[in-house]
């Protein structure tokens, strides 16, 4: 019996999403070449692997085995990778990278510029996804690095498959209109309308954090989910709004307001990885270069953004003029 360890993956693929659609996307193949290659695999081991009597497709009892098989081969095929890697001292190849746009922006791209510098043969593709659809892309194997955002409030991510590192705290900002003014107290400011963010981001969990802790249910006028829309409804007057601080680098100075009311908290952000479940246990060294380019674009970034955001001239400075009135 020789198999063919490429139809092995194809095997693993359909097993691991459920179906020859999903694995085929995966893949990027056809539904149809997935379909030849599971054919052939099924010629190769002389028995029926995938059970076609239903409309969806299923693995049969023996097409179950091998794909638990087919999974060990990957994971063997990785640990390979890994150790010519450390052999030959060659980092080399591509790094899947799940981010939100605020990190894209200001972390990937200059940890990019330096990795082509530094390591060219390393290829980062990223991917603009979040939340629970980049958490089942990584346990899928479709994403080897994954950038996420959580409320400082909300316990952090523990899973035995994931490790998970601290790459930056980002403290929260409060944002009104130009023209309102500043409320002296949370209580106070929870009392205004809101331009408020999902309730699964972090600032939206920031947000339902101080509610719960006051007492008080906020107006929610809006609810959006990116900050440049946010920040756009803010300036036109429609309400204030919760934002990291690194959102307001994309903020044209007076724009926008920034309270002085500080207790409202931060978010993390972390580099979230899969676990090897190999004999060495230790991350791919390609992608602890490239999360090691992410942590130093994110420590130059921090002390820009303190300059910034604690300059005498920040938008936090401008005080509202005497007279003026919130809507």
């Amino acid at each position: 019996m020789d198999i063919d360890p490429r139809r092995l993956r194809i095997l693993h693929e359909v097993a691991r999403r459920g179906g020859v659609m999903r694995a085929a996307e995966a893949l990027y193949l056809t539904p149809s070449a997935v379909s030849q290659q599971l054919a052939q695999l099924e010629r190769e081991v002389g028995l029926a692997l995938i059970d076609r009597s239903q409309r969806s497709v299923s693995l049969t009892p023996a097409g179950r085995v091998l794909a638990g098989y087919a999974e060990r081969v990957e994971e063997e095929l990785l640990e390979a990778r890994r150790e010519l890697t450390r052999f030959t001292e060659r980092l080399a190849g591509p790094v899947r990278i799940a981010a939100f746009p605020t990190v894209i922006r200001h972390m990937l791209v200059p940890a990019m510029r330096d990795l082509a510098v530094r390591h060219p043969k390393i290829t980062p593709v990223i991917h603009e996804i979040y939340g629970q659809p980049a958490l089942q892309e990584m346990r899928m194997g479709a994403v080897d690095v994954l950038i996420t955002e959580q409320d400082m409030g909300v316990p952090g991510l523990s899973q035995p498959s994931l490790s998970t590192r601290l790459l930056y705290v980002d403290e929260y900002r409060v944002v009104l209109p130009p023209d309102w003014p500043d409320p002296d107290s949370v209580a106070e400011l929870l009392g205004l309308p809101w331009v408020a963010s999902e309730p699964n981001q972090a600032c939206g969990q920031a947000l339902e954090r101080l509610a719960g802790l006051h007492g008080i249910e906020p107006r929610k006028a809006h609810v959006i989910t990116e900050f440049g829309p946010t920040l756009s409804l803010v300036a036109a007057g429609h309400g204030v709004a919760i934002v990291p601080a690194l959102a307001l680098l994309d903020v044209p100075e007076g724009e926008v307001r920034v309270s002085e009311v500080r207790e409202v908290g931060s978010r993390r952000l972390d580099a979230v990885t899969r676990v090897s479940r190999t004999r060495s246990g230790e991350p791919d060294p390609v992608q602890a270069v490239v999360i090691g380019a992410i942590e130093e674009a994110t420590a130059a970034l921090e002390a820009s953004l303190s300059g910034r955001l604690h300059s005498p001239a920040s938008a936090a400075e401008h005080a509202a003029e005497p007279g003026r009135s919130r809507p």
